[in-house]
């Protein structure tokens, strides 16, 4: 039966190439293997027009001139677990401190994640002293409204609790950065709440003088103006971020803190009403 072995040999080659076939089709250009090569595939690019600066975050500033530890809290639902991300890696608050890490190379940087799935203003509230208030963060970083609008709550409402816990955080001497819903199948179906919510946490944003990250429209700019399929950024529920989409907003997010930090490092004076980073 010798004559098997030229035929198992010619057998094995056939799989080991149809396994270098199946590599190539889905190799680091398709699916990132590690957070480093994420944006193999497409790059993340800033939004058009010039950097904007959310204002000022001086709690975070002096930690860094003083050289003492620095502590950020992303705190809000899901898009803030993780939810969607291959591994914890690429969770936002990972991507961020890394991303911290790497500009501020000496400096003891902590992001905690606080994000509990399915809540929003209501039940953000109920742990925000614990979670939050009692860390006693340098920066909390505030995502909310998506599961508002997701459940139909009433937008004026949320915003009311969303004001009433910006002014608890400002008041323990934190520093605060809201962030609005991501732009998505599943939240731009409501297109009036989302419209409204959107509008309604910028406000809040303006009269309590904090930052806004505004996710909506960076989003949207990624698939209307960057042309980029919806399918590439947001996972099969056409709710959730995937990891380019959370490793894109992350690096924003984060180069928006940097510009900011920038500024009060170098002493430039940012008007009391400009606190949001604007896309153009």
């Amino acid at each position: 039966m010798s004559w098997l072995r030229p035929f198992r040999l010619i057998a094995g080659l056939a799989a080991l190439a149809a396994a270098v076939v199946l590599l190539t089709l889905v190799s680091p250009a398709k699916v990132a293997r590690s957070a480093g090569d994420v944006f193999g595939r497409v790059p993340c690019l800033p939004p058009k027009g010039e950097p904007k600066s959310m204002g000022s975050l001086p709690h975070v500033a002096n930690k860094l001139v003083a050289g003492k530890p620095v502590v950020i809290v992303a705190f809000g639902s899901s898009s803030t677990q993780g939810y969607g991300a291959s591994s914890p890696e690429f969770n936002y608050p990972n991507r961020l401190a890394a991303q911290l890490r790497r500009q501020y190379a000496t400096a003891d940087i902590a992001v905690i994640n606080a994000g509990v799935g399915g809540e929003d203003a209501p039940e953000m509230m109920k742990r925000l002293q614990t979670a939050v208030i009692d860390v006693h963060p340098d920066l909390v970083i505030w995502q909310v409204g998506t599961n508002a609008v997701l459940r139909n709550l009433d937008p004026s409402e949320t915003a009311r609790l969303v004001e009433e816990g910006v002014s608890r955080i400002q008041a323990a001497g934190s520093d605060v950065v809201l962030v609005d819903p991501q732009y998505s199948p599943r939240v731009t179906e409501r297109p009036a709440s989302a419209d409204k919510m959107v509008k309604l946490l910028d406000r809040v944003a303006h009269l309590r003088h904090v930052g806004i990250f505004p996710r909506f429209t960076v989003m949207r700019e990624w698939h209307e103006e960057q042309s980029i399929p919806v399918k590439d950024f947001v996972i099969a529920d056409g709710l959730h971020m995937n990891d380019w989409g959370y490793a894109c907003f992350a690096q924003l997010l984060g180069d928006d803190i940097i510009l900011s930090v920038g500024q009060i490092k170098l002493g430039v004076n940012v008007p009391a009403d400009v606190r949001k980073y604007r896309p153009m």
